[in-house]
């Protein structure tokens, strides 16, 4: 199985950016934390980082055809990218939405997320460990 794990805005700052919310554990610790958990559950993994929309949309894109599922944390772009939501709905990999922090309870705009709706599983303020638990769901749904 090849699980995508992919990173929008402001990701690569985990560790730095506002630690009472996200956590101190850095993003290259989060990186080797879903490297080892894929070594353990057998998949393969890809892991993409990018501030910018339109190179998030363009890998999901890539994704097509050689990817089995898909971890997505847009970052900001959870409350506003359309483009991003339709391109998970054009590859139609299934995804599971994840946040490290509980976006439910904060801000009204976050409470919108436009990329749930082509997720089948959202995990939200589980911190770096809702992206494990997000690849053993699609190990799970994969193996049927």
């Amino acid at each position: 199985m090849n699980i995508l794990v992919i990173n929008g805005p402001n990701l690569n700052m985990l560790g730095i950016r506002e630690p009472n919310i996200y956590g101190r554990t850095t993003y290259a610790v989060l990186c080797a934390l879903i490297e080892d958990h894929a070594e353990k559950i057998g998949v393969d993994v890809e892991l993409y980082q990018s501030n910018h929309e339109g190179d998030l949309v363009d890998h999901i894109q890539k994704a097509y055809n050689r990817i089995d599922g898909i971890v997505i944390n847009p970052g900001a772009y959870t409350h506003t990218s359309v483009a991003i939501l339709d391109a998970l709905k054009a590859v139609s990999i299934p995804a599971v939405e994840v946040h490290v922090s509980e976006v439910d309870k904060r801000e009204e705009f976050r409470q919108i997320s436009y990329v749930r709706l082509a997720c089948f599983a959202t995990i939200t303020g589980h911190g770096v460990n809702g992206y494990l638990e997000a690849m053993d769901l699609l190990r799970e749904r994969n193996a049927g």
